[in-house]
C-alpha cells in the first residue's frame, strides 16, 4: 500500500508545512473514531517519547512519517534541503533502541558519515553507537552504526553476522542513487536487504517521488510517501549588479510561490540593459570608447561592467554590507576557488573581530597539531590559517581532507563568513549559510561547458537560511555575460529534479546473486530494480508512439499506390541505387584522402614543399617531418616563405603536397627564435626564385587521381536497367509516388529504430546480466553443472572483490600478474585500476625502474589483462572496463617506498588533497586483495601496502 501525499492544489489549501493529503470525502464516524483510536495510540507510543527528547516541535511531514514508522510502514521523504528529513532517520534509530533492534544509517559520503556517527554519539553515547566506513571501524557491533552505503552492501553479499537483529536502515541522501559511479550500489541494499527490515528513505526534493516511492512498495512492501516542498526558510532570489543586490521577481511577486513566468524586476532588466550597453556584450573596449582609459584604465565612477567581472572581493563586500553574511560562494572551479580566496586577502578583507581571529587559530592548531611540521609549508597551511582568521576559506575536492574538515568545522560554528566552493560542497555535509551566491549559470561538466539545471540551481541554494536563525534565505546570482533574468526566474521557480536511475549490473554482483540464489531468481531480483522499473513504464509511451507510426505508415502506402505496378518495389530499387551510390562515393573520397596523407609520408628535415592551396601554390621547408600519424599520415612542421611556422595535415594540402627541392636546415635550428626563422625563411625565398639546391633527389608529384568508379559500376548500371524496366517508370505520376515513398521509407526507418528500442527496454537488465554471465563463464569464473550455473573457487574470491574494475582486478590476481612486485610496486600498480586523471594531456608518465623493471614489466601485464577484456567485452556487448590511468604511479610508489610529501609532489600537479583522497581508494582495493588473492605472496604484501600508504597526511585524514 502507498500513502501519496502531493502538492497543493486549489482544491486543498496548503498546511504550514507545504504538505497535504489530497482531498477526501467526510469522514464516516467509523473513521473519526479510528482516526480519534490512532492519535491515542500516538500520545502513548514511542513518538510521543521521541518528542519530549527534542527541543523542537515537529513539522507536519516530520510527524506523519514518523507516524508511519511506527505503525510499521517503510517511508520515503522527500523535502527540501534543511527541512529537517533526518529526524526521520533519527526516530527510527530511537525505534530500534526501544524494541531492542539494530538501526544501521548509510550515507553516501565519509564525511556525511562522520558528521552524522558525531551527532548521534552526542544523543546517545559512544557505547551505543558505531562507525563503519571502510578504512574506518569504531564500535562495529553497538546497536546503531553509522556506515557508507557500500559497506552494508558488502555486508549483504558477504551474510556479515552484523545484520542479525537488525530492525530499520536510513538511507540518507536516497537520491544519490542517480549517481552514475555510486548510484547503483544504493539498488542493490534496496533489493537485497531482508524483508522484514524497515527502510527509512530521505531524499532531495524530487519530481517524480511517486514513481520512485511505487518502486520502493513494489520490492520493500508497505511504503508510505511524505513530500513536502515547504522551506522552513523562504528563500529570496536576487541578482547582484555592479555591487548592488536587487530582488529578480517584481514587487508583487511571492519568491516562495512565484508561478509560472513569474514578472522579473523592472529595474533589475533596466540595469541589466544598461550595463550591457555600456559594456558590449563582448565586454571588450577600445580607443574609440569614450570610457576605454587604456591598459589598467577605470572608468569614471569605479563601476563593474560584464567586461570586468565583479572582483570577488566585491561581492563579499557587497554581503557583509547588506547583512548576509555567513555565505557559500559556489565557483565551478577549484583554481577558482582558490583564486578567489587570494584575491579577498591581497585586498584585505576582514571579517573576524581578535576574539574570532584568536578562537580561530586555538580550533585550527589543535586540529592540525599531528601534520609533521615539514609537511606544513608543502600543504600550504600558513596560506590557510591566515585565510581562515580573517573569515574567509575556500572548499574543494583537491583539498586536503583535513582542512576541509577544518573549514567545515569553523563555518558550521560562524567563525568563517565566507566559504568558495566547488558544487561538491551542495551534497551531503551540513553547512547552512544565509545566502548562497552563483557567480555564473554555466558550468564544465567534464567533457563541455553546460547550463545549471533547475534541480541543480535548487540543490546548490538549498544551503542558504538557518533553521532557527535567519527569517530568510538569500539565493545570489552575479551578473555576467549573458545572464537572462527569464531564463534565471525559470531555474529559480521550477523543482524539475527527476530521480533517474543508474543500476546496472556488475561481475562482482553477477557472482553474488549466482552465489546466493542461482542464475534465473537472480534475473528476477534484476528485473525488480527501478532501472527495469523505468525502463517498463517507459514502454508504455513508445508503444504509443510506435501505434501512431504504424497508422502513419498504412496512410502514406496508399499514397503511394500506383495503378501501373508495385511501386514500393519500384521505390525500393530507387533506394538501393541512390545507397550505392554514396558508399561509392564515400569509397573515393577516402582513397582520395588516403593518398593525400601518402604524399606526407617520407619527407625529410630540409625538403622544400610545393603546397597546392589557394589561388597560387605556396611554398615551405620541412623543419620537422613529424613522424607515423596513423591514417591521417604524419604531422610535419614547416616554414613558410613568410616566416610562418605550420604543421600540415590533410585538410592543409588540398590534393597533395609536392616536393620540389631540398634546402639545408641549420643543426640545432629551432623555431621558436626568430632571427632562426627569419634566416631560413630568406634562404627558402631564394631557393624558389632561383631555383632549389640539388640533393640528388628527385622532384616527386604525389597527387591522387579521380576515382570514377561509380559512373561504371556494374552493380548501378544493373539497377538501373531494372528502374527502367519496371512498370512503374512510366507512370505520369511518378514523382508525387515517390515523394510519398520517400516519406513512408524515412518513417519506416524511425518506425523500427523505436520498435528495437521497446526490445531493448524489455527485460533490458536481464539480458546485460546474461551477458555478464556469458563472459564469467568463458573466462571459467562460472561454470555449468547438471545444467545450472554455479560459482567456481575462482569466482568465490571475485564475490569479495568490490573495485569499479573488479574482472580486471581479479584477472591480474589469478594471472599472476603482481606476485612479483614489492610494497611500492603492487601500491602503484593497483593506482592504475583507481586512478582517472582530471586532464587528458597528461603526457608519458615515469615508471619507476624502467619498462624493462619489474613494475614496468607487472603494467605490461595489467594493460594486455585490460585489452584482452576489452575484446571479450565488445564480443558479448558490453559495456568496456574503464581503460587503465598510470598517472599516480610514480607518486603512490613514493609514498609507498617512505619518501616525504615534498618529493611525492614536487613538479607535478597533483595536490595534495587529490593525493590523499585517491590514496585512500588505493587502500580499500589494496585491503580488498589482502583477503581476496589467491596467492599468499600478494595477500602478504598487499597488507604491507596498506600500511605503508597509511602514513603522514593520509593517516590523519578521516575522508
Amino acid at each position: 500500500m502507498v500513502s501519496r501525499w502531493r502538492r497543493p492544489s486549489s482544491a486543498s489549501a496548503p498546511s504550514s508545512t507545504g504538505s497535504t493529503r489530497a482531498p477526501a470525502a467526510e469522514p464516516s464516524p467509523a473513521e473519526r473514531y479510528a482516526a480519534s483510536r490512532r492519535r491515542a495510540e500516538e500520545e502513548r507510543g514511542e513518538l510521543a517519547q521521541f518528542r519530549q527528547l527534542l527541543t523542537f516541535p515537529l513539522d507536519e511531514f516530520q510527524a506523519d512519517a514518523c507516524a508511519a514508522l511506527e505503525r510499521g510502514s517503510g517511508v520515503l521523504v522527500a523535502a527540501p534541503t534543511g527541512a529537517g528529513k533526518t529526524v526521520v532517520g533519527e526516530f527510527a534509530v530511537h525505534l530500534a533502541l526501544a524494541s531492542g533492534r539494530k538501526a544501521f544509517y548509510t550515507t553516501p559520503i565519509k564525511a556525511l558519515s562522520n558528521q552524522k556517527y558525531g551527532d548521534l554519539v552526542r544523543r546517545y553515547g559512544p557505547e551505543r553507537v558505531g562507525l563503519l566506513t571502510g578504512d574506518t571501524t569504531i564500535n562495529g557491533e553497538a546497536p546503531v552504526v553509522v556506515m557508507t552505503t557500500e559497506v552494508l552492501r558488502n555486508m549483504l553479499y558477504a551474510g556479515s553476522p552484523t545484520l542479525a537483529g537488525l530492525g530499520y536502515v536510513v538511507m540518507d541522501e536516497v537520491h544519490y542513487l542517480a549517481d552514475r559511479f555510486r548510484g547503483p550500489v544504493w539498488e542493490e541494499v534496496i533489493i537485497h536487504l531482508p524483508d522484514d527490515v524497515q527502510l527509512v528513505s530521505l531524499s532531495a526534493t524530487v519530481s517524480n517521488a511517486e514513481e520512485f516511492g511505487d518502486w520502493l512498495a513494489t520490492v520493500r512492501g508497505d511504503t508510505e510517501i511524505v513530500v513536502s516542498e515547504h522551506r522552513p526558510v523562504p528563500l529570496g532570489q536576487h541578482v547582484l549588479v555592479r555591487g548592488d543586490l536587487l530582488e529578480l521577481y517584481a514587487g508583487h511577486v511571492d519568491p516562495t510561490d512565484p508561478g509560472v513566468d513569474p514578472p522579473i524586476n523592472p529595474d533589475l532588466v533596466h540595469l541589466l540593459r544598461r550595463t550591457e550597453r555600456t559594456d558590449g556584450p563582448s565586454g571588450r573596449r577600445g580607443p574609440g570608447d569614450r570610457g576605454y582609459r587604456g591598459r589598467g584604465g577605470h572608468r569614471p565612477g569605479g563601476g563593474q561592467g560584464f567586461g570586468r567581472p565583479t572582483p570577488r572581493f566585491a561581492v563579499v563586500d557587497a554581503l557583509d554590507r547588506d547583512g548576509l553574511l555567513p555565505a557559500i560562494v559556489f565557483i565551478f572551479s577549484r583554481a577558482g576557488c582558490e583564486g578567489a580566496v587570494q584575491q579577498c586577502l591581497a585586498a584585505g578583507v576582514r571579517l573576524t573581530d581578535p576574539a574570532e581571529q584568536a578562537t580561530i587559530r586555538r580550533v585550527v592548531e589543535e586540529r592540525c597539531a599531528a601534520v609533521p611540521p615539514e609537511d606544513l609549508d608543502v600543504l600550504g597551511y600558513w596560506d590557510l590559517l591566515e585565510a581562515l582568521t580573517r573569515g574567509v576559506a575556500a572548499h574543494h575536492a583537491g583539498m586536503l581532507p583535513l582542512f576541509k574538515e577544518t573549514v567545515e568545522d569553523l563555518f558550521s560554528r560562524g567563525l568563517v563568513k565566507v566559504v568558495f566552493a566547488t558544487e561538491t560542497l551542495a551534497l551531503g555535509i551540513n553547512m547552512p549559510a544565509r545566502s548562497v551566491v552563483l557567480e555564473k549559470l554555466v558550468k564544465w561538466d567534464g567533457s563541455n561547458h553546460v547550463d545549471v539545471t533547475p534541480g541543480e540551481y535548487t540543490q546548490l541554494t538549498g544551503r542558504a537560511g538557518r533553521r532557527g536563525i535567519d527569517t530568510e534565505g538569500h539565493a545570489v546570482v552575479v551578473a555576467h555575460p549573458g545572464l537572462d533574468p527569464v531564463q534565471l526566474a525559470g531555474l529559480a521557480s521550477k523543482r524539475l529534479y527527476p530521480l533517474k536511475s543508474s543500476f546496472r549490473p556488475t561481475y562482482n554482483m553477477a557472482v553474488n546473486l549466482v552465489a546466493q540464489v542461482g542464475r534465473d531468481r537472480a534475473r528476477e531480483v534484476l528485473e525488480t530494480s527501478f532501472a527495469q522499473f523505468q525502463a517498463d513504464r517507459g514502454v508504455v509511451g513508445l508503444a504509443r508512439q510506435a501505434q501512431a507510426h504504424t497508422e502513419a505508415l498504412d496512410g502514406y502506402a496508399e499514397a503511394m499506390r500506383c495503378h501501373l505496378g508495385d511501386f514500393a518495389e519500384y521505390a525500393a530499387i530507387r533506394q538501393d541505387i541512390a545507397r550505392l551510390e554514396r558508399e561509392q562515393s564515400r569509397a573515393a573520397a577516402s582513397a582520395r584522402r588516403a593518398e593525400v596523407a601518402r604524399s606526407l609520408e617520407g619527407l625529410r628535415v630540409g625538403d622544400v614543399l610545393e603546397i597546392p592551396v589557394g589561388r597560387r601554390p605556396g611554398h615551405a621547408v620541412v623543419v620537422d617531418p613529424g613522424g607515423s600519424g596513423g591514417f591521417d599520415g604524419p604531422r610535419p612542421t614547416v616554414v613558410t616563405t613568410d616566416r610562418q611556422v605550420r604543421r600540415l595535415t590533410v585538410a592543409d594540402v588540398g590534393t597533395g603536397v609536392r616536393t620540389v627541392g631540398y634546402l639545408r636546415v641549420p643543426k640545432g635550428f629551432n623555431v621558436r627564435v626568430p632571427a632562426a626563422r627569419r634566416e631560413l625563411a630568406a634562404a627558402l625565398r631564394s631557393s624558389v626564385q632561383t631555383g632549389p639546391a640539388p640533393d640528388g633527389r628527385p622532384g616527386r608529384t604525389k597527387r591522387p587521381e579521380r576515382h570514377t568508379a561509380a559512373q561504371d559500376d556494374a552493380a548501378v548500371a544493373a539497377l538501373r536497367r531494372r528502374l527502367r524496366a519496371h512498370p512503374c517508370h512510366a507512370c505520369p505520376d511518378r514523382e508525387e509516388h515517390a515523394r510519398w515513398a520517400e516519406r513512408w521509407h524515412r518513417l519506416r526507418g524511425e518506425h523500427d529504430a523505436l520498435v528495437r528500442r521497446i526490445e531493448g527496454r524489455t527485460g533490458s537488465i536481464a539480458v546485460v546480466f546474461d551477458r555478464i554471465c556469458d563472459v564469467l563463464e568463458r573466462l571459467g569464473y562460472l561454470e555449468r553443472s547438471d545444467g545450472a550455473l554455479q560459482v567456481t573457487p575462482d569466482g568465490r574470491w571475485l564475490r569479495r572483490l568490490y573495485a569499479e574494475n573488479d574482472l580486471l582486478l581479479a584477472e591480474c590476481l589469478r594471472r599472476g600478474t603482481w606476485d612479483e612486485l614489492d610494497v611500492p610496486g603492487l601500491a602503484a600498480a593497483v593506482s592504475t585500476l583507481v586512478y582517472r586523471s582530471r586532464r587528458e594531456d597528461q603526457g608519458e608518465p615515469h615508471v619507476p625502474g624502467g619498462p624493462a623493471g619489474r613494475l614496468g614489466v607487472a603494467l605490461d601485464g595489467t594493460v594486455r589483462a585490460w585489452s584482452e577484456l576489452e575484446d571479450l567485452e565488445s564480443e558479448h556487448r558490453l559495456e568496456s572496463t574503464v581503460p587503465l590511468d598510470l598517472g599516480l604511479v610514480e607518486a603512490v610508489h613514493r609514498w609507498a617506498a617512505g619518501r616525504s610529501l615534498d618529493a611525492v609532489l614536487r613538479g607535478g600537479d597533483l595536490s595534495a588533497g587529490d593525493f590523499v583522497r585517491w590514496c585512500k581508494q588505493v587502500i580499500d582495493v589494496l585491503d580488498q586483495v589482502s583477503g581476496a588473492a589467491p596467492h599468499e605472496r600478494t595477500r602478504t604484501t598487499a597488507a604491507r601496502a596498506v600500511d605503508a600508504l597509511r602514513r603522514g597526511v593520509v593517516a590523519y585524514s578521516s575522508v
